[in-house]
């Protein structure tokens, strides 16, 4: 199995990043989080005092960035951080750019034996001949509470109604958005992920032995 691209699709907080480890260690595929990139230059962004409201502004920070970091910190999980990603998002240069770093990670470590790599617009935009497409879904309510004790447990301050009010319009904002919205890519297959993850895994594990041959 060399160099196989698996794509994980799907709205906010539906388990893409738990289900594209779990494959990273089963099958010791490489993974990459693209959430994580976009939460990277929102907090560059906010750090340096960037008007997100103006493209230029954000260009031409975009354009003094040496280097992103693939790695995920607690600093970078915060609800603020995950409003202002949402927001830079919508802009297509925004998105080219994210891209970019996605292609580049795969070329950088084109000797690892594959990738997963999860977002919303991996297997419709990113990687459209991925040799497997994963497009996870999970009910609002259920996506709402799992990101509630999310935030609680990494001592966060929450209230559930409006972790499920922000999902909701989130999606909304995902699925109307011009520039990549969130869609089932084309030859995906649908992952129910609304019950136990041993459910979901064991699913997974079949889909993967059969198609990753």
């Amino acid at each position: 199995m060399k160099n196989k691209i698996i794509t994980i699709d799907g709205p906010a907080a539906s388990g893409k990043e738990k289900i594209s480890k779990y494959i990273s260690s089963k099958w010791k595929f490489k993974h990459l989080d693209s959430g994580v990139l976009y939460r990277r230059l929102a907090l560059i962004l906010l750090e340096a005092k960037v008007n997100t409201n103006n493209v230029f502004e954000i260009k031409k920070k975009i354009n003094q960035i040496s280097t992103i970091s693939y790695r995920k910190t607690k600093k970078i999980r915060t609800q603020r951080i995950s409003q202002l990603a949402s927001k830079i998002a919508i802009y297509s240069f925004v998105r080219e750019y994210i891209n970019k770093l996605q292609y580049n990670f795969v070329k950088k470590n084109k000797n690892k034996q594959g990738f997963v790599i999860d977002g919303r617009d991996i297997g419709s935009v990113v990687f459209k001949k991925a040799d497997l497409k994963l497009y996870i879904e999970v009910k609002p309510e259920i996506r709402a509470k799992r990101r509630y004790k999310q935030l609680i447990d990494s001592g966060e301050k929450s209230i559930y109604p409006k972790i499920l009010k922000e999902i909701k319009l989130r999606d909304k904002k995902d699925k109307q958005r011009k520039h990549s919205p969130l869609v089932i890519p084309k030859g995906a297959h649908i992952i129910d992920n609304n019950g136990s993850f041993r459910k979901t895994v064991k699913n997974i594990t079949e889909l993967l032995e059969k198609n990753l041959k």
